[in-house]
């Protein structure tokens, strides 16, 4: 089904439940209730995956650190549903081992125990008998089902020996077990391809937005012509993310359910970096306390992550203020590599929906989910407040249960072991520039591709890797535009548009 007759379908037939944000909670509730037969419509105002889920630091992870905050429930949880990303989506999620740089031992003893009981909000360096005992709660939570080794913990001469970049002023190197999500704007459409494919009640539509409601009603706006129209669906889910307020304001309901923070990385075309880290992650803490990271991503090396509160979504940029940052963190670690603002070959920064909070360190908020409801009218609004990656099919489960509930239906089908996508027999995913006109012919019949920008940023890794050239971008842009019927004016229009976006947003001047 092609942009215009879902459009024509969506005006004809309203949706029992409106899904609004394309981002992977949406888009996991989405399969889950496609799956259980319900008739369901997901929009996102932009592409599907552009928001805070395609701006993830491409970890799937437990989240070692919140054992410190006694999140026990949250870090069991995310590690049980990591080892399951692995099995389910073994093309797209990987084991990653990741190694913790211990500069100090008794460092932290003190301060552990009072974060734990809220009493301090200040990060503080940990040393290298916290981090152990917390390693070994970590491989406690992963239980039987052992899909990554469990961790050890090397002295300095073997640490050197493994790593001869790594800083000699070290104690000790902690490696352990989370898993990469190789892409996770391929993982977020598989899972919507998986939705749509359990029949015609699943339908999405990206760059559709919600606008309003009136009389039992909503109102959508298609943004590629401005056109609105009205649906009545009985639920509505707002996984906007960070614009879950923005969307509930629309609809005249003034929350304030999320306190977002923002995230940025780069990407660098570094190999003496890349061949210092070798397929590991090193993931520490730098001088101010805060966790960061130095993450494999195919050839290149991914620096990051900043956590800074913002007010508007919209506006999240990487600073340069938070370049300078991650250049000089890199130093801490392998002193003797030079990185400099040549190598950066790609930059982005995501917001987190966080639940809204007064804690005054960012990294002291909670990553946990949980459902907020109100309604318009006679209509239930299920705001999807906070999660993780590495969690998204657990709260699209818990979602889906209580959206059952409401419909007064049964579960049908458990997605625990359910394979994502092809599973097994998936192609691997593309890491070079040769992209054939017969690809970008299929990918626009089966990935809901809008505009030049989707296809080199979240179709491909093409903008990721630095691998962008203007005569590609325009080669891709008039085969697109072919098979989109755009004239030439539109195709320059899209081509002046791709090129906007990725020197604004991520940095890329081609």
């Amino acid at each position: 089904m092609n942009r215009q007759d879902t459009l024509n379908s969506i005006k004809s037939h309203s949706p029992t439940v409106l899904i609004v944000g394309g981002g992977i909670n949406g888009v996991g509730t989405f399969r889950d209730l496609a799956l259980q037969g319900v008739d369901a419509l997901l929009i996102d105002r932009a592409d599907f995956c552009s928001g805070a889920s395609g701006a993830s630091s491409r970890m799937a992870h437990g989240g070692i650190r919140y054992l410190e905050n006694g999140e026990f429930r949250l870090v069991r949880e995310a590690v049980q549903e990591r080892n399951r990303m692995i099995q389910n989506a073994p093309s797209l999620v990987k084991p990653l081992p990741t190694t913790i740089p211990i500069f100090k031992i008794f460092s932290g003893i003190l301060n552990a125990p009072l974060k734990f009981f809220g009493w301090l909000e200040k990060p503080s360096e940990r040393g290298g008998l916290i981090i152990k005992v917390g390693l070994i709660f970590y491989d406690a939570f992963t239980g039987k089902n052992r899909t990554v080794p469990r961790h050890v913990f090397d002295g300095r001469r073997k640490a050197i020996q493994k790593y001869p970049s790594l800083n000699p002023a070290i104690r000790y190197a902690a490696t352990y077990y989370d898993g990469i999500i190789l892409s996770p704007e391929r993982l977020t459409l598989e899972l919507l391809i998986d939705a749509e494919r359990a029949g015609d009640h699943a339908r999405s539509i990206n760059y559709v937005s919600l606008t309003g409601a009136k009389e039992g009603a909503v109102i959508l706006r298609d943004e590629t012509n401005g056109e609105d129209f009205v649906i009545k669906p009985q639920l509505i889910i707002n996984a906007a993310g960070p614009w879950i307020d923005t969307t509930n304001r629309s609809m005249g309901k003034p929350t304030q359910y999320v306190g977002p923070t923002k995230g940025s990385h780069l990407v660098l075309n570094n190999p003496q970096l890349r061949e210092a880290i070798g397929d590991h992650e090193f993931f520490f803490e730098n001088k101010d306390g805060r966790i960061v990271l130095i993450f494999p991503l195919f050839d290149k090396v991914m620096i990051g992550t900043s956590d800074l509160p913002i007010e508007d979504p919209d506006s999240a940029r990487c600073t340069e203020e938070e370049v300078d940052y991650f250049i000089e963190m890199v130093a801490r670690i392998f002193p003797s590599i030079k990185v400099s603002r040549e190598q950066i070959v790609f930059r982005f920064s995501g917001v987190r929906p966080l639940a809204y909070t007064k804690a005054k360190n960012a990294g002291q908020i909670t990553r946990d989910h949980h459902i907020q409801e109100d309604r318009v009218g006679d209509i239930p609004i299920f705001s999807l407040v906070g999660g993780k990656w590495t969690s998204f099919r657990a709260f699209s489960e818990q979602v889906t249960d209580r959206a059952l509930a409401f419909l007064g239906k049964e579960r049908k089908v458990d997605t625990k072991s359910l394979p994502i996508g092809a599973g097994k027999d998936a192609v691997p995913i593309k890491t070079d520039r040769n992209y054939t006109r017969a690809d970008l012919a299929e990918m626009v019949m089966r990935e809901m591709i809008v505009h030049l920008d989707d296809l080199l940023i979240r179709r491909t890794l093409l903008a990721y890797l630095g691998q962008l050239t203007r005569p590609l971008v325009e080669q891709l842009g008039d085969w697109l535009g072919d098979e989109q019927g755009w004239n030439e004016n539109q195709k320059k229009q899209e081509y002046d548009r791709a090129i906007r976006i990725l020197a604004e947003k991520h940095g890329v001047r081609l």
